[in-house]
């Protein structure tokens, strides 16, 4: 035990000592940081403006069945806003002389729009996903409004008997509000950590082992200590890198993320941005007000980030998860590492392993649109991918007479390592002093039945 522990804590400070683990662990930071920062910068600082042509040829005095108008449908009718512009035409431009104009945007409306609401949009530069968005909300608003005139339906009637329905899930054990959907995303944040821990310290462990093989240090410390001892030393040293950098990365990224955020938005949202754009500001803000959907929305997010996760629970599994199935997958890949002399003649022994991990990040995905699918259930049990799995569903949260499912899980996890420890230690031994022979899946089978 005590040559275990020591191996543990030589894998353990040469690792954090290397000049590569202090530069990710304080440039990951810094990284995660600056991308989220961006973010906030890019969604605040959206100052573009786009100058739009829109190419209306909607008759000016329509017959038939429409109503009479003395312009074009969608003259002057588009709203203006600091950052969106209109300029109004008949005839469409050609694409050069658009490309070779002042504009943007062209937005073509054909004359049959009304009944078939299909419009071109032609652009140099690609609007954002809010700029497009504006535009067709205020051509949706023009064409419903004249669907309305032409079935002689008032607008403030049609209005007053608009209605938006919420559906609210309620669970049938304790009759509250159900948020199981909307848990399971975050639920899936945290299947996408493991996912991605899992295989960089895992591949970690492999490489590790073929190095001390190839290197042939470890024919000096098997003098020492068992292949058991050296195999189990490298993957609880490797794992305890892995969760000291995890929590640096959380701790430095919470802190940055803070400062430059606050950073960002006391510079951007200063006395003159907030005049230009007060219009756009209060109508918004108006709509919002008014928007029944949009306030039970911004309510359901708050609910859901500081009352409907078990934010301990979560934690806590998490790092459950995280060991269980690192251990699981380390252990395999250390098998995989000492069994081959090169990292090209990993290839054929990789595949299986990491197709079930892989599979589960697939199920996880699956998860978020059916949560209680049976799917989601049978892979939450299975060891090698419930690490990833079943974090979707701690989320969602376990009623009273299903924690047994968790408990399951975590068991069979145990086991599952346990399993996967004692095959690795089997092609372990064999396998670290084994030089220059092409290992077949037959040779493997053939050391698992070797006798200690």
């Amino acid at each position: 035990m005590n040559k275990t522990k020591l191996i543990i804590e030589r894998e353990y400070m040469s690792r954090v000592k290397k000049k590569s683990f202090i530069i990710m662990t304080l440039l990951g930071p810094v990284l995660i940081a600056g991308l989220l920062s961006l973010g906030v910068y890019l969604g605040i600082s959206d100052t573009t403006v786009y100058n739009v042509l829109v190419v209306d040829q909607t008759p000016a005095i329509s017959t038939g069945s429409l109503t009479q108008r003395s312009q074009p449908l969608f003259w002057n009718r588009l709203k203006e806003t600091s950052q969106m512009k209109f300029d109004y035409s008949d005839l469409a431009m050609s694409n050069v002389e658009f490309d070779s104009s002042a504009y943007d945007l062209m937005v073509v409306l054909k004359d049959d729009i009304v009944t078939h609401p299909e419009a071109e949009m032609v652009f140099r530069t690609l609007p954002s996903m809010k700029a497009r968005s504006y535009l067709e909300d205020e051509i949706e608003k023009v064409i419903e409004e004249e669907k309305l005139k032409l079935n002689e339906i008032d607008k403030r009637t049609y209005d007053s008997i608009k209605t938006h329905l919420n559906l609210i899930s309620v669970d049938a054990e304790d009759g509250t509000t159900s948020y199981k959907q909307q848990q399971a995303f975050v639920g899936f944040g945290f299947a996408i950590l493991i996912y991605f821990f899992i295989f960089l310290y895992g591949v970690q462990v492999m490489r590790g082992v073929m190095e001390e093989k190839s290197n042939r240090i470890v024919e000096v410390l098997i003098s020492s200590v068992k292949p058991f001892q050296l195999m189990m030393g490298k993957i609880v040293g490797i794992a305890l890198v892995g969760l000291t950098q995890f929590l640096l990365w959380v701790i430095l990224t919470s802190v940055l993320f803070s400062l430059t955020s606050g950073i960002l938005v006391g510079e951007l949202v200063n006395p003159e941005t907030v005049q230009a754009q007060v219009q756009m500001t209060d109508e918004v803000a108006a709509q919002a007000a008014n928007d029944p959907m949009a306030q039970s929305a911004v309510n359901d997010i708050l609910e859901l980030i500081f009352y409907r996760i078990n934010w301990p629970l979560m934690i806590g599994l998490f790092i459950f998860y995280f060991l269980g199935g690192y251990l699981l997958y380390a252990s395999l890949f250390a098998a995989i590492g000492a069994a081959v002399d090169n990292e090209t003649d990993t290839q054929q022994f990789m595949m299986p392993i990491t197709i079930p991990l892989v599979f589960g990040f697939i199920v996880s995905e699956f998860a978020l649109s059916n949560p209680e699918g049976s799917a989601v259930f049978w892979f939450s049990q299975i060891p090698l991918t419930s690490p990833i799995v079943m974090m979707v569903r701690v989320a969602m949260g376990f009623s009273s007479g299903g924690a047994w499912q968790l408990i399951l899980s975590m068991l069979l996890l145990v086991a599952g390592f346990i399993g996967a420890v004692w095959l690795a230690a089997k092609i372990y031994r064999v396998g670290i002093l084994m030089y220059g022979k092409k290992i077949s899946y037959k040779e493997l089978m053939k050391w698992l039945k070797y006798k200690s």
